[in-house]
């Protein structure tokens, strides 16, 4: 594996852990500001992560919404240049108002190496639910 496959793989896991850990700020500064977001919980798409942001904090003030856990599997990586498209199924615990609750999904995360320091931040994120 090229380092720059590991970089980026290094960083869809670094944003995979924040979700996971609840880290909501570490979580949307892995995405650059004009990235978008295609959720099949959603009715439209978000087209920055300030929208997506002030989305999760609506969740989370009127539904008591946080993220108990994130188990990401079936994960593949394809190195494309400068940009890198992540695909893995998920597996995650939820707590809201109403309970808590399991979702299987499956994510595509778009990374792009961003110019100068060379880090990769997702520009596009989509999440469909998972048939079983």
């Amino acid at each position: 594996m090229s380092n720059d496959h590991d970089t980026a793989l290094a960083a869809a896991d670094a944003l995979i852990a924040a979700f996971a850990e609840g880290r909501t700020d570490d979580y949307f500064d892995a995405f650059a500001p004009d990235a978008t977001f295609v959720f099949h919980t959603t009715e439209r798409r978000l087209d920055s992560t300030q929208e997506y942001r002030a989305l999760w904090q609506k969740w989370s003030e009127e539904d008591a919404f946080r993220v108990l856990s994130c188990d990401s599997t079936d994960r593949r990586l394809q190195l494309l240049g400068d940009t890198a498209v992540f695909t893995h199924s998920v597996t995650t615990r939820v707590s809201t108002t109403a309970g808590e609750e399991v979702l299987r999904e499956r994510e595509t995360i778009v990374l792009h190496r961003a110019d100068g320091n060379g880090a990769w931040l997702a520009v596009h994120e989509h999440l469909s639910a998972a048939s079983v």
